[in-house]
């Protein structure tokens, strides 16, 4: 995988980059229905027919598609996936930043450890960052970081004894922890108190809940320590007092932060993805050896699951301000931006909706491809109207379960049985434009599933001319690392690359851990 993405991206050109910056956009679950739902969403929120609009990063010059699969899996998750991007090796669903072999086993995966293109960079002297929706241990954030065959090992309580005795540490630990290759990073901001404080520890925003962790270990008074001038924050004001800390730890939730249309409702204010964007960028360009950032909108992914097609769309549109903010604070002459998504979902955009429908209405046509009709509610074979956008399967199933009657469902709704349906319902008098209105699903499933086809690349900036055509989804590791000449140069200083330059070998790990007295 690795020898096979290098080739690809130096064919392409990635070599001939010299970003200083590399900042990668993850969007969740980001699907191209997501992404066309979202542009249509976008542009009738400003008052136009939609079709027309484009989110941010459809202006950038440069595209491809992603093939997403895992090694074991046609359909992939968020953790093989996000490996893929980080590592340049392909691996099996659960795995974090670990080749392909048997999940859930620590012995197994102890010299399979991958070096990511974070750890690459703080090996080679520059500032790192992490931002994300989700909780900063969950699969798409950890995977910048972390080592481990298993994606929820996500604090010490979900390690088993026998893993911890094997020697595998929680993802938490994992990112707190003292940096094995450099300052570690800079900027972490996101979700997940809960991960990185005991039990003991009294959440500071909510009364009723308290830390997770049974090891005794406040990662977070651990990380204060380490960085005595810097930040931890967990609301909206204390990020912009943290402007000018050296290092900024950001956790604004016990879990997840809070899908876009719901933040306001947050207590204690919570920044916006483009406010975390903003603050990172700030922080990390401060650094004249250059950054690495990933910023990931992780809640379009939760929302597509949940069977929402308004949460998604929002956590979309969300995350095309937050790519905005980007491209305001930096320049293309020297910041490669790439945006992509870790893999697809089966949100579906159907019927012949005329020009302007509403995405989240009923399809009002003219006849179908004939045209010839007055606009009209269009209507199934049943004679019942439809929505413009549905879920092949999901929690939107129209049957009775045993948290909703048979009908449409509203959201939250996460039923753990479910009747047959005995035909659609009379979408007439509903309003599916409500935020709480889940799309109608085909395949009744407790949580609405992944896809398996590609996903889109959109990249500006140097190197990013190699993105085009059709690629295999751990060459975007390769475009970074090639374009990027710090990171390439650390690679061929490790022995990596070829007569040519081009890094080609697998670098392991612990020939870019820091030797001791190294003040990198």
């Amino acid at each position: 995988w690795y020898r096979s993405g290098a080739a690809r991206a130096a064919s392409t050109g990635a070599m001939d980059g010299k970003a200083k910056n590399v900042i990668l956009f993850l969007g969740d679950g980001m699907s191209l229905t997501t992404v066309a739902a979202a542009r249509i969403f976008e542009g009738q929120r400003n008052g136009h027919p939609g079709e027309e609009n484009l989110l941010s990063w459809e202006r950038f010059p440069a595209t491809a598609f992603s093939k997403t699969y895992n090694t074991d899996s046609q359909t992939p998750d968020s953790a093989g996936t996000m490996t893929a991007i980080t590592t340049g090796v392909k691996t099996h669903m659960g795995a974090i930043g670990v080749s392909a072999g048997t999940r859930n086993d620590c012995a197994d995966s102890l010299n399979k450890g991958l070096l990511t293109w974070l750890q690459l960079a703080d090996s080679a002297g520059m500032a790192t960052g992490v931002v994300s929706t989700a909780r900063l241990t969950h699969a798409t954030p950890a995977a910048t970081y972390a080592h481990s065959p298993e994606r929820n090992w996500e604090n010490d309580t979900d390690v088993p004894d026998e893993a911890k005795a094997a020697g595998c540490r929680d993802i938490a630990q994992q990112l707190l922890s003292t940096s094995r290759f450099g300052r570690g990073p800079l900027v972490a901001l996101g979700g997940g108190r809960g991960e990185f404080t005991t039990v003991e520890e009294r959440d500071p925003e909510y009364d009723d809940k308290v830390g997770q962790r049974l090891d005794g270990r406040s990662l977070v008074t651990e990380w204060q320590q380490a960085h005595p001038q810097g930040a931890y924050v967990w609301n909206a004001k204390q990020l912009q007092a943290a402007a000018n800390a050296p290092a900024i730890l950001g956790l604004f939730e016990p879990d997840h932060m809070r899908y876009e249309a719901e933040r306001k409702d947050d207590p204690a204010g919570e920044p916006s993805l483009a406010e975390l964007t903003q603050a990172a960028i700030a922080n990390l360009s401060r650094h004249q050896e250059g950054y690495v950032l990933m910023v990931e909108g992780a809640r379009i992914d939760h929302a597509n699951h949940s069977g929402n097609a308004y949460r998604a769309l929002t956590d979309t549109v969300a995350m095309s301000d937050a790519v905005r903010a980007a491209v305001e604070a930096t320049s293309d002459q020297d910041t490669l931006i790439i945006v992509t998504a870790d893999h697809s979902h089966t949100l579906n955009f159907v019927g012949y909706p005329a020009r302007g429908n509403p995405i989240l209405g009923k399809v009002k046509d003219k006849g179908g491809e004939d045209g010839a009709g007055k606009l009209d509610l269009a209507r199934d074979g049943l004679g019942l109207p439809y929505t413009t956008l549905t879920y092949a399967n999901g929690p939107g199933y129209t049957g009775a379960t045993n948290q909703q009657p048979v009908g449409p469902k509203r959201y939250p709704h996460n039923p753990s049985s479910f009747d047959p349906s005995t035909g659609r319902p009379d979408l007439t008098a509903v309003d599916t434009e409500h935020p709480d209105y889940m799309q109608e699903a085909l395949v009744p499933a407790k949580s609405e599933s992944h896809g398996g086809e590609d996903v889109g690349i959109w990249a500006r900036g140097p190197g990013s001319k190699a993105v085009r055509g059709t690629m295999e989804q751990n060459a975007i590791y390769h475009m970074i690392v090639q374009a990027t000449p710090r990171l390439r140069q650390r690679l061929c200083e490790a022995g990596t690359c070829d007569a040519k330059g081009v890094p080609v070998e697998l670098p392991k790990p612990t020939a870019f851990e820091r030797q001791a007295g190294d003040s990198k």
